[in-house]
């Protein structure tokens, strides 16, 4: 990684401080807040160099922007808000899929995308409602 500035300081901070992927744009909003002059190009060409340290991951999602997150060594999936586009970590996981696939076929790894409304952007009626009408057990599934 090359030396640390004021930039790439605020970009970094930027994605750690947010808790889930952020497209380029995000990034830099974010971290216009702490250095006003920043550029699209700067961003980019740190989010490669953060991404080539091994500090930050990307997160592809079809048809979309690439999205960057803290490099976690820890496996998750993701959840995109369908009103605002915004992406947040799941941090749960069914687990081995491998029933899932061919006869003969072996899963090496899988990536799940949740897709509905985040709690933002859902009215608060139906927020309420739906924690009402959970499961009593946390591992029965509707």
């Amino acid at each position: 990684m090359e030396r640390a500035t004021r930039q790439n300081t605020a970009i970094r901070e930027a994605i750690e401080a947010a808790g889930r992927p952020l497209t380029p744009t995000e990034v830099l909003d974010e971290a216009r807040r702490h250095v006003a002059a920043l550029g699209l190009a700067t961003v980019y060409r740190n989010l490669k160099a953060l991404v080539d340290a091994g500090a930050v991951q990307v997160v592809t999602l079809p048809g979309e922007v690439p999205r960057y997150e803290v490099a976690r060594m820890r496996h998750h999936h993701h959840f995109r808000c369908d009103t605002c586009q915004r992406v947040f970590d799941v941090h749960q996981c069914p687990g081995d899929l491998a029933s899932l696939a061919p006869p003969g076929f072996a899963v090496a790894r899988h990536e799940i995308t949740l897709y509905g409304q985040c709690s933002d952007c859902r009215p608060a009626g139906k927020v309420r409602a739906r924690k009402k009408a959970r499961p009593a057990h946390p591992h029965e599934h509707n």
